[in-house]
């Protein structure tokens, strides 16, 4: 394995990775040597054009798209048990998929909070059990759960969301202390305000305001995500677990 590619011949699963962050997980996943299977809920074109981009890019590395509802316990065992035929091994999972309906708490209904709760953090549940045994079976794998600094510190308008996100960064270190003996790591990533359609539909005015927040005066990129990610999801991080490690430009929320 050189250093260039850390991820050589494992088999990582990532959700919601279609687009933003999880696309640039795929993405960086392949370019390290990984052979990658990603789910998506909506945009088959968009992700069977990811796929056949990648797959072109990197012969002899697999790049398979799988839709799946998260929230959907009987539909992410199909993702789960599909995803480990596709694989040759499987090494890491990445639970990215992830929905936001701000509004203030007294206007929610009680539709959007249960979207979002089953969405970004029934889905803890829904896809890490069934692709939780074969690693801890293996003796060796990881689990990188992506939260968020709203579930660190709360945000106005995103209740639902940080209830979610908080519920994921428990969720991560409870886990990483279940299955550390079996030489599993799990770890969370907390990304702040990242360039991804999430934050496309910050209005301008208020986007420069927040941007005023951060030491370098700008939103972060997927890809600087992904790259904690996929280091995490490698040999490199086996020390790693139980944590939640905020990305966030130095962003005080």
């Amino acid at each position: 394995m050189t250093d260039a590619f850390p991820l050589d011949g494992r088999g990582v699963v990532v959700t919601g990775g279609s687009r933003g962050i999880g696309a640039a997980v795929v993405r960086l996943a392949l370019e390290q040597g990984a052979d990658v299977v990603f789910g998506y809920h909506s945009g088959e074109e968009r992700a069977r054009a990811l796929a056949e981009e990648l797959s072109a890019a990197h012969p002899g590395r697999r790049c398979t798209p799988l839709r799946v509802d998260v929230a959907d316990a009987a539909d992410a065992g199909r993702f789960a048990a599909t995803a480990l035929d596709r694989l040759d091994r499987f090494d890491a999972l990445v639970n990215n998929a992830g929905v936001t309906r701000d509004t203030l708490f007294a206007r929610m209904a009680p539709r959007q909070w249960h979207e979002v709760i089953g969405t970004n953090l029934d889905s803890m549940y829904t896809v890490t059990k069934p692709l939780l045994m074969p690693l801890v079976k293996q003796r060796s794998g990881a689990v990188v759960n992506i939260a968020s600094s709203s579930g660190l510190h709360g945000i106005p308008g995103q209740t639902a969301y940080s209830a979610a996100k908080a519920g994921v960064v428990g969720f991560t270190k409870a886990l990483a202390k279940e299955v550390g003996s079996r030489g599993v790591t799990v770890n969370a990533v907390a990304p702040g305000l990242i360039e991804t359609d999430m934050t496309a539909a910050i209005p301008e005015d208020k986007a420069d305001f927040l941007k005023s927040l951060i030491p370098g005066h700008a939103f972060g990129t997927p890809e600087d995500v992904a790259h904690l990610v996929c280091f995490l999801a490698s040999e490199r991080a086996r020390y790693i677990t139980g944590q939640a490690i905020e990305i966030a430009g130095g962003l005080v929320v």
